[in-house]
């Protein structure tokens, strides 16, 4: 019953997402035409409000009522923050998954395997301010080795999750898919006073730390421009049009290599302008590359 309940509530928030304003009829109407209405019969008003109040409660996501226009999202509490937004965004899309089950061979995703085992109990660890025993193992370490890890938050990246989390060593990433085991102990901490995990990745582009920002900027070749501004790189991005169509985007951004990498994924859409540094080790990437491809090289 639960779980029926629960795809209930999923159903609703994406119908009423998807039609951005819909009042109380139109939801019932809707429902009666639903794959997950066995019986067929009409919404009733309280049990929409039961609902209504379990997804508020559950999801973090309020359904409002604007008189005029109908139910709809409340945009204050899902559009300010990336991790609601991205709450609205999965919930929508199982249930599209959900509904169009028959066509599963035809609706392609990219795996994250990393969530599958430790991501709901680092969760768990983190929302009781426990410590965790870790067993992890880096690429480049033969054996695992195992230490206490105060949870701090979680990222996701680039189809993996990731830790930042405290220990003896300092604070400390660590990707999930290379965890070989975990445990949640007994013991509580405290993250520091002050201490804001958006803030703490602000000035960087993944889960590379450590370097400090500066003024970047690149230039767009003019047919990858709306790429960039519908997807942009960072919170930070601002766009300069250039007379030829081309588009010069700024960024305080650190400089870390796996930002270098995205700009060296774009190929010869993407020129680094500055600072001189970053283009100087750009260009030296790029001159390996063709080095390792037996092209000539010329600078």
């Amino acid at each position: 019953m639960a779980k029926n309940f629960f795809k209930r509530y999923i159903w609703l928030v994406d119908l009423i997402n998807r039609r951005k304003y819909v009042s109380f009829k139109e939801i019932s109407e809707a429902w009666m035409r639903s794959p997950l209405n066995e019986t067929g019969d009409p919404l009733s008003e309280r049990t929409f409000f039961n609902h209504k109040d379990a997804i508020a409660g559950m999801f973090g996501i309020e359904i409002l009522n604007d008189r005029s226009l109908g139910f709809y999202i409340g945009r204050s509490d899902v559009g300010s923050d990336e991790t609601s937004d991205w709450m609205l965004h999965t919930l929508c899309l199982n249930n599209v998954l959900h509904e169009n089950a028959d066509m599963k061979d035809r609706i392609l995703m990219e795996k994250v395997p990393s969530s599958e085992r430790f991501l709901t109990d680092i969760i768990s660890a983190m929302r009781d301010f426990r410590v965790i025993s870790l067993c992890y193992q880096g690429f480049r370490h033969p054996e695992p080795f195992c230490f206490n890890v105060r949870p701090y938050c979680v990222k996701y990246f680039k189809q993996r999750w990731y830790l930042l989390g405290d220990s003896d060593l300092g604070l400390r990433i660590y990707s999930l898919d290379r965890f070989v085991d975990m445990e949640e102990l007994e013991e509580h901490f405290e993250i520091p006073k002050g201490f804001d995990a958006e803030e703490y990745f602000g000035n960087y582009f993944g889960v590379i730390i450590g370097e400090e920002p500066e003024d970047v900027k690149i230039r767009v070749v003019p047919d990858q421009v709306k790429y960039f501004r519908t997807l942009p790189m960072h919170g930070s991005q601002r766009e300069t049009v250039q007379e030829d169509g081309s588009s010069v985007f700024s960024y305080h951004i650190a400089p870390t290599l796996d930002f270098v990498q995205e700009i060296l994924s774009h190929g010869a859409d993407v020129e680094v302008l500055e600072p001189a540094e970053l283009r100087e080790s750009v260009a030296d990437i790029i001159a390996g590359m063709a080095s390792r491809y037996g092209l000539p090289v010329s600078r």
